[in-house]
């Protein structure tokens, strides 16, 4: 038999499962009730799959931002400070827009899609990118590393890898509160 952390379970004392069927469900309903703890078992899955697609979803967008913003600063000869902000700008840019292109496919208006991707992605992609550029700066040499250095993508690929790995728990936590990318789960 399986050892199941309780932690794991529950997101603030609600999983996602029980927090998604209570809005579908008059609050009160009996069945919600009996049929409770089956739900969380399954939710402590979900919960964390729901954060790690959430996650991945926004590394996706940051990625792309951040590889053609190093790569139009490099070309230009811009120095760090200015590559890493065109970076940092693109990475929300290409965030932003991922969501955005899912929730127009659903019909939303561009307005409505746009407010949607700032409330679901907003806090993942500023965490991701404070989490990724930080270990860009403290890794040696990275920050003097160009596109056809090793050195470059080595730093990159471990700046994302602790950008999911700090991330990843936080979108667990808001998608937990309906917040974050949960937002978008009914768009899908």
């Amino acid at each position: 038999m399986a050892v199941v952390d309780e932690s794991a379970i529950t997101a603030g004392g609600t999983d996602m499962r029980q927090h998604e069927h209570a809005q579908s469900e008059p609050h009160g309903h009996h069945e919600h009730h009996e049929h409770h703890g089956h739900h969380e078992h399954r939710g402590a899955t979900t919960s964390w799959s729901m954060a790690a697609q959430a996650t991945l979803h926004c590394l996706t967008g940051c990625a792309i931002g951040e590889v053609v913003g190093m790569a139009i600063g490099t070309a230009l000869a811009w120095h760090n400070v200015p590559t890493m902000i065109l970076a940092i700008v693109l990475a929300f840019v290409f965030g932003y827009s991922l969501t955005m292109r899912g929730v127009l496919r659903a019909g939303l208006d561009v307005r409505s899609a746009l407010r949607v991707a700032l409330a679901a992605d907003t806090v993942s992609i500023t965490i991701m990118e404070l989490a990724d550029n930080a270990t860009i700066v403290v890794f040696p040499g990275a920050m003097d590393a160009t596109l056809s250095d090793a050195l470059f993508w080595l730093s990159l690929a471990l700046s994302f890898v602790v950008a999911f790995l700090v991330t990843t728990p936080v979108n667990r936590w808001m998608i937990g509160r309906g917040k974050g990318h949960a937002v978008v789960h009914q768009y899908h």
